[in-house]
């Protein structure tokens, strides 16, 4: 078993879409409607989905909010650096919402970044990815 996708409410598609493929260089890899139950879909990714997990962008047509909730924490990505990385996404106008460094009680370096819905991102320095706090 592998993870496909984490799937994310959006309230204004092609907004998210410009978003994760601009901003934060993903592909968009496939788009489709379903007018019967009024939605669409649309998946970004490093890479295609049978090689890795992507992230799901469902726009039911007429919502344009969703209440967070306390549930759900961050979608993390690993950037080659990311000082740079946080560099480039504000430059290209996103908003980052915590400026890189080390993780508090670690040595692993991380930043965070919101997309246009207030889902937060964090971006882990490549050479700490799957380490942990102390990697």
């Amino acid at each position: 078993m592998r993870i496909l996708h984490t799937m994310l409410r959006v309230g204004d598609l092609q907004r998210s879409i410009d978003f994760y493929t601009r901003i934060l260089g993903m592909k968009l890899l496939r788009q489709s409607e379903n007018p019967e139950y009024q939605y669409t879909l649309a998946f970004v990714g490093y890479g295609e989905e049978q090689d890795e997990a992507v992230i799901e962008l469902t726009y039911n047509w007429g919502v344009s909010e969703y209440d967070m909730g306390s549930a759900f924490g961050h979608i993390a990505i690993e950037a080659q650096d990311i000082y740079a990385t946080c560099d480039a996404i504000r430059a290209a106008g996103g908003t980052i919402t915590r400026e890189p460094g080390p993780v508090k009680g670690g040595t692993t370096e991380i930043a965070f970044v919101v997309d246009p819905d207030g889902y937060k991102i964090e971006l882990i320095n490549q050479k700490h990815a799957g380490l942990g706090l102390g990697g």
